[in-house]
């Protein structure tokens, strides 16, 4: 048996719990077995496979807390510290009553490779809870916060693990998060990213994953040739990530037709209204169906269904395993250019098969979405020098690391004979410079 259908099979037998994980796992390890075959003993010899699987750690810890009636809640809280051969564990917070063990490992595994991708000095790592801040007052949602961090302060700091925002961690949640760190610990440090403007902060970080989504899929055309210029754009979600992304798309040239959230999706074949889906998600906090009560002429269907309108360009920013097969071959069958990831793992490996295999471009989100995590080190950055950047330098600092992630990317597949395959482009290189830094530190 070769080393990576062991490793895979022992993973399979010790967590047959966890399928987001193995899921996660199967998409890389396959992915980088032209690099792995090219030094298989080493690898072996220094059991790099089994060592990158495993996190470093992993926390998991009650969170009790009181609602406005004084009725007491118990939440679970995890923190998955994954790997750290190239820099501090970074990654977000995800709250969501879907969280769990197999949902954190998945989460924390990929973001190992996209930080490696972004050329910055950052680990991987990732946290949550089953809390779900939806139709929770202000109070309600502090009263949680303060309580999560009273646990997590211990295995965090700047130059440790740095949390973030993520679905369900906006900017209200990550204040609460620093002011209960701040308040145990009585230091002021960089030990969060997305954090307000007031208190360190960075300009751009609220938009910079669907612009950088974006600056990833304006390389891919034009290394193809072709332009996002009058492209028809399908985007699902309705959160930073999606509206950012149909923003940039929409200054790019490109018309964004669709938004959706998890009760249902909308279809404006004029082009979405972003004034006013960043008013009902960002300021009233409503369902994106309140759009056509404003634009009657627009289409408002509950479910799912995104995938299923004609379009050129197809950006999933929801979440998990969103597209699916049937979904794939309805994108091929319309003619769609390319499919690139806004959220982390929305296409199953069958649905990106069928992608790929039909002639679509296909970008991995541990490539098109990094624009995110590489603004948060800018903003680590800003923090460690007492600086504040304006919009345009970092802007402009993003711009030119997904130009770079693209490049790296594609060389990466050309040089393992795989021209286009972005998935073993991305995974490889994001791999590769992992495990130089765990050969360099020994056996730890």
């Amino acid at each position: 048996m070769k080393y990576i259908e062991r490793v895979l099979a022992e993973l399979n037998k010790k967590y047959a719990d966890q399928p987001e994980f193995l899921q996660a796992a199967r998409e890389v390890l396959d992915s980088i077995a032209p690099a792995v075959e090219k030094n298989e003993a080493v690898y072996e010899r220094n059991a790099i496979l089994e060592r990158i699987v495993e996190p470093d750690r992993q926390i998991q810890f009650k969170i009790p807390w009181v609602d406005d009636n004084g009725n007491a809640h118990v939440n679970i809280g995890y923190r998955v510290q994954f790997n750290n051969s190239i820099g501090p564990y970074k990654g977000g917070i995800r709250l969501h009553p879907s969280v769990n063990p197999s949902i954190m490992k998945f989460l924390g595994f990929e973001q190992v490779f996209k930080n490696s991708l972004t050329g910055l000095p950052i680990g991987g790592a990732k946290g949550g809870s089953d809390f779900d801040p939806k139709g929770k007052s202000d109070r309600e949602v502090m009263a949680f916060c303060q309580s999560f961090m009273t646990e997590l302060y211990k295995y965090i700091g700047a130059d440790v693990d740095v949390p973030a925002g993520d679905i369900g961690t906006g900017a209200r949640e990550i204040g609460y998060f620093y002011g209960q760190f701040k308040r145990i610990r009585g230091v002021y440090e960089g030990v969060f990213t997305g954090k307000g403007l007031s208190y360190g902060g960075s300009l751009a970080r609220k938009e910079a994953t669907g612009y950088g989504l974006l600056y990833m899929t304006d390389e891919l055309m034009k290394d193809h040739g072709d332009t996002l210029e009058g492209k028809t754009v399908v985007i699902s979600g309705a959160g930073n990530v999606a509206i950012y992304a149909a923003e940039k798309a929409t200054q790019l040239g490109a018309k964004v037709v669709t938004l959706s959230d998890s009760t249902g999706w909308v279809y404006d074949k004029n082009g979405i209204d972003l004034a006013l889906v960043k008013d009902i998600k960002e300021v009233r906090r409503a369902r994106i169906s309140e759009y056509v009560k404003v634009h009657t002429d627009a289409v408002y269907t509950e479910g799912k269904g995104v995938w299923s309108v004609p379009c050129d360009i197809a950006l999933p920013c929801a979440t998990q395993n969103e597209l699916l097969e049937d979904d794939a071959k309805m994108l091929v069958a319309n003619g769609c250019k390319a499919v690139c990831e806004g959220a982390n793992m929305p296409t199953s490996l069958e649905a990106t098969k069928i992608l790929m295999e039909g002639g679509v471009m296909f970008v991995p989100g541990k490539a098109a979405n990094a624009g995110g995590v590489a603004t948060s080190a800018l903003e680590m950055s800003q923090n460690s020098e007492r600086l504040s950047w304006s919009f345009e330098e970092v802007d402009e600092k993003l711009h030119g690391i997904m130009k770079n992630i693209y490049k790296n990317i594609s060389t990466t597949a050309k040089k393992y004979g795989v021209e286009g395959n972005y998935v073993v482009g991305a995974n490889i290189a994001g791999f590769e410079k992992v495990v130089d830094a765990m050969l360099a530190h020994g056996i730890c």
